[in-house]
């Protein structure tokens, strides 16, 4: 189950969320959606970067019944992304929503031999996302 906080005007297909996270895990998760001024401030105060970033993601700690962790997504983001490769906020926010999702379920494309890029891309194939997101992802 996805526990939505909204924190901007955007319209949310909670749908197609929720049918990603459920294909990765039947734990709860947290999504915030926020502007590029307070993710600013979330990403300084959590990673030392004082500049807004596109999507971070916060894993709880393993306990019964616990939430599976939180994602954060800036809508600025979701809106520029989708103006600059030509699709929806949707399709944007699905793919933003993905990569924070594998974050929390340990996966590190900082680290990692592909295997974070190579499963996003699995994702976007099964959910029917547009391909140019695919795309992206081997360049992230």
């Amino acid at each position: 189950m996805i526990d939505l906080d909204n924190r901007t005007d955007a319209s949310v297909n909670i749908e197609l969320l929720q049918r990603i996270a459920d294909s990765l895990t039947d734990k709860e998760i947290e999504l915030i959606l926020i502007n590029d001024e307070e993710m600013a401030k979330i990403n300084e105060e959590t990673r030392d970067i004082a500049k807004s970033t596109d999507v971070l993601s916060f894993p709880f700690f393993e306990m019964p019944g616990a939430p599976l962790g939180s994602i954060v997504i800036s809508e600025d983001y979701v809106t520029a992304g989708a103006e600059k490769f030509g699709h929806t906020k949707d399709d944007e926010r699905a793919l933003l929503f993905i990569h924070g999702m594998l974050h929390i379920l340990g996966y590190d494309h900082e680290v990692d031999e592909g295997e974070m890029r190579v499963k996003e891309a699995e994702i976007i194939v099964s959910f029917d996302l547009p391909s140019s997101l695919i795309v992206r992802t081997e360049d992230m």
